[in-house]
C-alpha cells in the first residue's frame, strides 16, 4: 500500500520479509490474504519488498481507460489507450533492453523523457516505412496503426500560456507516464536531464519481468529502435533523440 518503502529503510517491513522466506504458514496466508483483496504476490524480497500486481475488477486495479482520459488527449479512446500502452511499453524496453539485465537483480537501467519519445517516433518511422513498402504488419491491429500514425503527427513539444510543457504533447504524455512509474515506486527521479532522467528499481524489474516481457515487448526489441548499451555504458539519447 506504500509503493516507495523499502524494507531497508523500515525494520518491521525487513522482519516481515524475512518472516514470509523462513515461515511457510506465513507466506501463505500473505497470499491468501493478498488474493481477497484482488491482488497477486509476484515476489517478495529484501531488495523490492512484497511486489504486488492487482487482478482483474480488483479495487485496485488501475484501468487504462481512465489513466488515459486524464491526459484529456483528442483522439479517439482506443486509439488514446494504445498511445499510452506504446509509452510505457517503451519505457520498460528502456529499462531493461536485454534478457539478462531483467535476471540480473543488480542491474539498474536509466530511462529519460527524451529517449521514450525517440524511440516511439523511431518506431513510427519504421512502421510507416513498412506500411509503404506494403509490408505493414499491422493489417490485423488497426488500432495499433491508427496509434502509431496519431503519435507521429502529435507535437513532441509546446508550451501553455503559462509556460509549462502542454500535456497533449509526446513528451507531456511521456513525462506523465514516468512520473506515474516513480509515484509507484518503479523509477526513482535522478536530474532534469533531458526532460526528466529516471533510474530503474528492483519493484519495477519484477514487474517488468513477471507482466511486460511477453510478444509485444520482444516486438518493440525486434524493430532495433532501442540502443542496447555494452558493458559499463548507459543509453542516452542522441543528438537527434532517435536511438
Amino acid at each position: 500500500m506504500r509503493p516507495k518503502l523499502v524494507p531497508g529503510r523500515d525494520v518491521v517491513y525487513a522482519d516481515l520479509v524475512r518472516r514470509y522466506g523462513e515461515d511457510s504458514a506465513f507466506k501463505q496466508l500473505t497470499h491468501a490474504v493478498a488474493a481477497g483483496l484482488g491482488l497477486m504476490v509476484l515476489e517478495v524480497n529484501a531488495q523490492a519488498g512484497a511486489v504486488l500486481a492487482a487482478t482483474d475488477e480488483s479495487v485496485f486495479e488501475i484501468k487504462m481507460d481512465s489513466y488515459a482520459r486524464q491526459s484529456k488527449i483528442r483522439e479517439r479512446r482506443d486509439t488514446e489507450k494504445v498511445l499510452h500502452g506504446l509509452i510505457h511499453l517503451a519505457a520498460a524496453a528502456l529499462g531493461y533492453p536485454r534478457p539478462d539485465d531483467l535476471a540480473n537483480d543488480t542491474y539498474i537501467g536509466r530511462v529519460s523523457v527524451e529517449q521514450v519519445d525517440g524511440v516511439v517516433r523511431e518506431a513510427c518511422r519504421i512502421l510507416d516505412e513498412r506500411a509503404a513498402a506494403n509490408t505493414d504488419p499491422l493489417a490485423d491491429a488497426p488500432e495499433l496503426e491508427q496509434a502509431w500514425r496519431a503519435y507521429a503527427r502529435r507535437p513532441a513539444t509546446a508550451a501553455t500560456k503559462d509556460g509549462r510543457l502542454a500535456p497533449d504533447t509526446t513528451r507531456g504524455m511521456v513525462t506523465r507516464a514516468l512520473r506515474f512509474l516513480a509515484e509507484q515506486g518503479f523509477l526513482v527521479s535522478v536530474s532534469s536531464e533531458q526532460g526528466g532522467t529516471y533510474r530503474t528499481t528492483p519493484r519495477y524489474q519484477v514487474q517488468v519481468r513477471e507482466l511486460a516481457a511477453d510478444a509485444a515487448f520482444d516486438e518493440l526489441l525486434a524493430l532495433g529502435v532501442v540502443a542496447v548499451p555494452g558493458e559499463g555504458s548507459t543509453l542516452r539519447a542522441s543528438a537527434t533523440d532517435t536511438l
